[in-house]
């Protein structure tokens, strides 16, 4: 049995684990990678995505290291995974009303909570681990403890939560991205909106007790206590789909800061030539679970890399009212303009367009390559994206695409 890992908000640990995982991430990940083995043994799959999500490390260096170790074939499914999470960030960037509507759905049904005490107590009970249910109880205190669950447990969960227990799942979203280590609006949303039959209309996806005790290898078997049916959840109308973001150039002259938020926290590598007046890392208030605690510190490592790099001082802040941390920031070092990688939808844009909205000087955002690359594509379902990887890796790893130059970009 592997021990525990331990999530540490550290570049070097991230590519620590990249390279123990590396020689699994083959055949051997694709037989086994549906296998929750519990907490103290992921090595049947990555456990990378708390890096992923932040950028301490990034796809494009997963996806190459993978192939220079593994056939594209062999590790056809792991390559998937990865990929998956730049579909959902497209996707979501492309229809943005999601989101939005989504954090409506929540402050109405946490208010709902206020006031109804059937639907407050199964909450209750839910997120605290009492339904009975030992599998969703148990992954319930896994998931406070480490702010991690295996990949298929989160399906089973949000199943149960749905068809089961019959909560709104954007209650259960929002559990999720509250304690997860690799909490991501456009995974964690679109997660568990296919789950309930709304990302891919009217496909749902049931938990089934022999499922669960086939592939926690025995340790659950919930016989007799789950839904045996999961009836598509609806809503009204289908998400528009809105253009993205065009890109803006950076200014040639004049005093650039440069700003580090959650959702890039390798400004060194996003930005390797620039030459900034000053350095701002942003946080929300973090908290002190798992989570919250794995985001205190990779800001604080994101102003390491970046000190690191650049050779200036990075002030770090966390707190809710970014625009005010920014304007005294930006009028403290006398900026003409602010650049920081791109934020896609989810609280860092938000807060960026409200930011922007009240500055006298503008906020550039800079989309990387591998999303430039990727996003165009989340158009509609994965499997759209899927035909298109071996043409998308070429064209993002150069040592392979010299025998082929595929029209990335044809519908």
């Amino acid at each position: 049995m592997s021990a525990r890992i331990r999530f540490e908000p550290t570049r070097a640990a991230g590519l620590s684990r990249l390279e123990a995982f590396l020689p699994n991430a083959g055949r051997t990940y694709a037989a086994r990678r549906n296998h929750d083995l519990g907490p103290d043994d992921r090595s049947n799959v990555s456990a990378l995505s708390p890096w992923i999500r932040c950028r301490l490390i990034e796809e494009e260096t997963v996806l190459a290291r993978t192939l220079d170790r593994h056939s594209e074939a062999a590790a056809e499914k792991f390559v998937q995974e990865v990929i998956w999470r730049a579909y959902f960030k497209g996707w979501l960037e492309q229809h943005p009303s999601v989101w939005t509507d989504y954090l409506v759905a929540v402050r109405n049904l946490t208010a709902r909570l206020e006031g109804d005490q059937s639907l407050a107590r199964n909450h209750a009970d839910a997120i605290s681990g009492r339904t009975g249910i030992d599998c969703f109880d148990a992954w319930t205190g896994e998931l406070r403890e480490t702010g991690y669950l295996h990949n298929h447990a989160r399906m089973w969960f949000a199943s149960i939560w749905i068809f089961t227990l019959r909560l709104p799942w954007q209650l259960g979203a929002q559990f999720f991205l509250d304690h997860l280590l690799d909490g991501d609006p456009a995974s964690n949303t679109l997660s568990w909106r296919w789950v309930g039959g709304l990302h891919t209309r009217g496909k749902t996806y049931l938990a089934r007790a022999d499922n669960i005790a086939q592939y926690t290898d025995g340790r659950f078997n919930p016989a007799g206590q789950l839904a045996r049916h999961a009836e598509p959840l609806d809503e009204p109308g289908l998400p528009v789909r809105t253009g993205l973001a065009v890109a803006r150039p950076i200014p040639a002259t004049g005093r650039i800061g440069l700003l580090i938020t959650p959702e890039d926290l390798s400004a060194d590598t996003a930005f390797p030539d620039l030459k900034p007046a000053a350095i701002l890392a942003l946080a929300r208030p973090c908290g002190s679970h798992p989570a919250g605690a794995f985001a205190a510190g990779a800001i604080s490592e994101a102003a390491r890399l970046a000190e690191a790099h650049f050779g200036l001082d990075v002030a770090c802040r966390q707190d809710t009212d970014w625009t005010a941390l920014i304007l005294e920031w930006a009028g403290q070092h006398a900026l003409d303009a602010i650049v920081t990688a791109h934020a896609p939808a989810g609280p860092a844009a938000t807060a960026l367009a409200e930011a922007g909205q009240t500055l006298p000087l503008p906020i550039i955002q800079v989309m990387r390559a591998y999303d430039r690359l990727m996003w165009p594509h989340a158009t509609r379902g994965f499997f759209a994206v899927k035909k298109k990887i071996p043409g998308l890796l070429d064209a993002l790893i150069p040592a392979r695409g010299t025998a082929r130059q595929p029209d990335l970009f044809r519908s």
